[in-house]
């Protein structure tokens, strides 16, 4: 091979192996279709080269281009889930750096756990497979199948979707270590969801969804992580990046994320944010009209300069884990 070949093989291998270089973010809203249920809503951020514009998003927005064509070829794909009452939409600026680093960023909205539904909202055995689901249906029969590499999956969570994305990558949850749990902490968020709307029966004895095409994890202040016991995190194998807001109200203590870092047992990136609070972790609001507890920080507590920093990690992270460097092939 000619040296001129050789770095012609490398260029291309590079291309390959990198997700897209684009200078913004594509958005659309799909429907997920599901058999005997109504479809499930999934906004879809992706990279492209289009002029994007902003966009209003529920109380915050995103700089996108709605609708435009997507750059690269067999990117990487992340899923995201949400809070407990949340939407498709509660992360749009982190799932918007996503795409600009190259990714594909599919957020879904839980069906019997969002904003409009609560029906389902202690029945967490239903998010990490409608999860799971959502990444069979981005591979296989999404419109931009063709575009994704099976092989680099990751998932991103909030609170509730901290949860999901960690039972989703192999944790094994007891959900009947809730009710012990809230004898001791009956104020806490969880305690009072569960006394307002009971786990189901058949949760307590629920299978959980595991699926091995999670290949990294970024978890934000994960719901019921004293649920998995001491044993039921040993299931998780791929890499973690762990978070926790130091003055969290919501999920206070050492019973979530906490708990979480001390039984994973195995090395995991864990991040302590001084002076955040729980809702923090989501997107900057451009409204704090009826939904204050949203979106009002701490005072001296800078959402938006946080948000930054923690995008840039999120993003790092998943680059770290999903991006294989280039290798350029061997030379005879």
């Amino acid at each position: 091979m000619s040296l001129r070949h050789f770095f012609a093989a490398a260029v291309i291998a590079a291309a390959v192996s990198s997700p897209a270089l684009a200078a913004n973010a594509g958005f659309m809203v799909l429907q997920e279709p599901r058999p005997n249920a109504p479809p499930v809503e999934v906004g879809v951020w992706y990279p492209t080269d289009a002029a994007p514009s902003f966009m209003a998003l529920g109380a915050w927005g995103h700089t996108v281009a709605a609708g435009a064509p997507i750059t690269g070829e067999r990117l990487p794909l992340i899923v995201m889930s949400h809070g407990n009452g949340g939407f498709f939409g509660g992360h749009a600026d982190t799932a918007q750096a996503l795409a600009e680093a190259g990714f594909v960023v599919a957020a879904l909205t839980h069906p019997g756990d969002n904003y409009k539904d609560q029906s389902r909202a202690t029945a967490m055995a239903d998010r990490p497979a409608a999860l799971s689901n959502l990444i069979g249906w981005m591979l296989d029969a999404s419109p931009l199948k063709a575009k994704l590499d099976p092989s680099r999956v990751g998932a991103f969570g909030f609170s509730s979707g901290g949860f999901t994305v960690l039972a989703a990558a192999g944790g094994e949850p007891d959900m009947g270590r809730v009710p012990s749990h809230c004898k001791v902490h009956p104020a806490n968020y969880d305690c009072k969801l569960t006394a307002s709307h009971p786990i189901p029966a058949d949760i307590l004895t629920a299978k959980w969804a595991h699926d091995s095409r999670i290949k990294a994890v970024v978890s934000a202040a994960p719901a019921l992580g004293f649920a998995f016991g001491k044993d039921g995190l040993k299931g998780i194998k791929v890499p973690l990046q762990l978070w926790k807001a130091a003055d969290d109200e919501v999920l206070p203590g050492d019973d979530y994320a906490e708990f979480v870092h001390r039984n994973l047992r195995r090395p995991h990136d864990y991040r302590v944010v001084k002076g955040a609070r729980h809702f923090d972790f989501l997107t900057p609001c451009t409204t704090a009209k009826d939904v204050e507890i949203l979106c009002v920080s701490a005072p001296g507590f800078d959402r938006v300069a946080f948000h930054k920093d923690f995008n840039t990690a999120v993003t790092r992270f998943f680059t770290d884990q999903l991006v294989a460097p280039a290798k350029p092939p061997t030379r005879p």
